[in-house]
């Protein structure tokens, strides 16, 4: 079978790479071609067949192959050849309102993107509770796989903790030091105004690598429409990751995620350690810039912090604030993280093999 891969419009990462590594560990008479960004090519492990996503090498490969595995939209004009299977695993369990649901989009992007979406066979879905809401924002009525996410299993899998060191190690966090791993969502005015000028954060970073002092750490993940929009900072204690090829490596090698309204923060939650909110712009967010499909404030699994002095209190006295939010945790825990069981990858492969396996030659 050939198989191409796309995870946020060319890196390798997310659940198609977990669907890739086990296939290869299966073994089968399989072809693989990742979709790449000149960008990231250079992530991509030795010996993994790349092409370069709108080149005509990927729009060749993406109408020859007989599956393709995408986390995102693939947002390139293609001819999807007869039989072939589609499998959508989206990237995220929505807070906030996405595709046919936002408040505002430019003119024409949503039936531009809508045209992939009629090309999807198989939808993951990661819990029950985003079934429905996927269902409605992208107006598709195929087969949805509620199986948890194939990108969540390492985060409960035997070898977390030598992950944890090896990243830790290759980012240079010393033991004993918290790794506080800070990665917002992004903002439709920004990215939609266009620019590449440096984005000014409403978090003050160097102050608080200042005053936290040298057992903090803080890692700094942008969106992956934002890559590479970071200034330099003149402080160790501040690393940019937004080109770390997997996020949940990064889950994994920090001690607690500082978000807004990302779906980070549902998969962080898999391993039950503490998560904090800076959310300067809550009201602009939820009424005006997105929407939200669920009042955020009384089901956040943290405290929701409106400045800089807020974060540095809430990480300096981080064990009290967990424990006032642990019942809220533990909810939050048991709606959204209830197929997290390590297993997702097995539950999701099985079916998208078992659909190419009943299509006509």
């Amino acid at each position: 079978m050939r198989l191409v891969y796309n995870a946020f419009a060319g890196r390798f990462a997310d659940s198609p790479r977990a669907l890739y590594e086990e296939l290869v560990r299966r073994g089968g008479d399989h072809e693989h071609v990742w979709l790449a960004d000149p960008k990231h090519v250079d992530a991509f492990p030795e010996g993994v067949q790349t092409a370069i996503l709108d080149s005509p090498e990927g729009i060749a490969a993406l109408e020859a192959c007989d599956a393709l595995i995408a986390n995102t939209h693939t947002e390139v004009e293609w001819e999807k050849k007869p039989g072939a299977v589609y499998l959508q695993t989206w990237h995220g369990t929505p807070l906030k309102r996405i595709h046919w649901d936002v408040l505002w989009a430019p003119e024409g992007r949503l039936e531009r993107l809508q045209r992939d979406v009629d090309r999807w066979d198989l939808l993951v879905s990661p819990n029950a509770a985003s079934t429905p809401l996927l269902r409605g924002a992208f107006r598709y009525e195929g087969e949805v796989l509620e199986t948890g996410y194939p990108r969540n299993d390492v985060l409960s899998g035997p070898d977390k903790d030598a992950i944890r060191a090896r990243v830790r190690e290759r980012l240079g966090i010393a033991e004993g030091t918290r790794a506080v791993l800070y990665a917002p969502t992004w903002r439709d005015d920004v990215v939609f105004a266009g620019g590449d000028e440096p984005l000014e954060l409403d978090l003050d970073v160097e102050r608080m690598a200042a005053e936290l002092g040298d057992d903090h750490c803080l890692l700094l993940r942008l969106h992956y429409m934002l890559t590479g929009r970071l200034k330099a900072f003149g402080s160790d204690a501040i690393k940019d990751v937004s080109f770390y090829p997997d996020i949940s490596e990064l889950y994994l090698a920090a001690d607690v995620l500082m978000t807004d309204y990302s779906s980070t923060m549902f998969d962080f939650a898999v391993t039950a350690k503490p998560e904090l909110f800076f959310v300067p712009d809550l009201e602009t967010y939820r009424d005006t810039t997105r929407g939200f499909y669920f009042d955020f404030e009384p089901v956040a699994p943290g405290p929701l912090l409106a400045d800089t002095d807020g974060v540095i209190a809430a990480l300096r006295d981080l064990p009290a604030v967990t424990a006032q939010n642990a019942d809220r945790y533990a909810t939050f825990r048991e709606r959204f993280a209830h197929l997290e069981d390590g297993h997702a990858t097995e539950r999701v492969l099985d079916r998208l093999l078992r659909t190419q396996g009943d299509r006509p030659a």
